[in-house]
């Protein structure tokens, strides 16, 4: 079985997809072979805080490479955030959203009904499970899994093969920033302030995480 089989079965079946694009390896390549097996190619990206400059100057560089406008849209995450109190003070005004609420409002925003996203099979037990039962194609949620069956060392391969654009970002966090975890955070701080500041004054209660985090590093460097 060849690695672009699914990709290529899914594009008999429509000429137009989202991507849903986090920058990490896994969508890098999902949305770069997308671009190769679809017509019309339309990535979106969710972020935990809007306009972070990291992210936005990393997403710019994708815009000007595949001639594409990447659609910016809150994570799902963020409403329990925001509404539970997670690293903030509550607000039960706001209300609770799910991920198939934001994949709806893409859909109905494009005019695209089906979303190739980067989840691979050996990702984890939950990852395999959902997968095995779907496969690369999942009809009934409208979804597509080009590099299903790709290992991590072929799509590092295929980046590198194909030259692919890996955000600096990632490579001097050494993560794509998908948490408000005290460690991710922290490194933040170290080398973007800027955006660390505008990340405490959506989530002021994350600088607890961050405190105690590099106190923690600090015992361990005295031990």
């Amino acid at each position: 079985m060849s690695l672009l089989d699914a990709i290529k079965t899914q594009a008999q079946i429509t000429d137009k997809v989202l991507v849903s694009f986090s920058m990490g390896k896994d969508s890098i390549v999902t949305l770069d072979l997308c671009k190769k097996y679809f017509k019309q190619v339309q990535p979106f990206f969710m972020y935990l805080v809007p306009d972070l400059k990291f992210q936005e100057e990393a997403l710019a560089k994708y815009e000007r490479h595949y001639g594409v406008d990447i659609i910016r849209v809150p994570h799902f995450e963020n409403a329990d955030f925001y509404r539970y109190g997670s690293f903030r003070d509550a607000d039960y005004s706001v209300p609770r959203v799910k991920i198939r609420a934001i994949y709806e409002a893409i859909r109905q925003e494009t005019g695209i009904q089906w979303i190739a996203g980067g989840e691979k099979i050996n990702d984890s037990v939950v990852r395999r499970a959902m997968l095995k039962h779907s496969g690369s194609i999942d009809v009934e949620r409208g979804r597509f899994y080009p590099v299903m069956y790709w290992r991590d060392a072929d799509i590092k391969r295929y980046m590198q093969v194909n030259n692919l654009l890996y955000p600096e970002f990632n490579r001097k966090l050494g993560f794509s920033f998908h948490s408000l975890a005290g460690k991710e955070l922290s490194a933040i701080k170290r080398i973007y302030p800027d955006d660390y500041a505008r990340i405490l004054k959506f989530f002021p209660e994350a600088q607890a995480g961050v405190l105690q985090y590099e106190a923690y590093k600090r015992g361990e460097n005295d031990d």
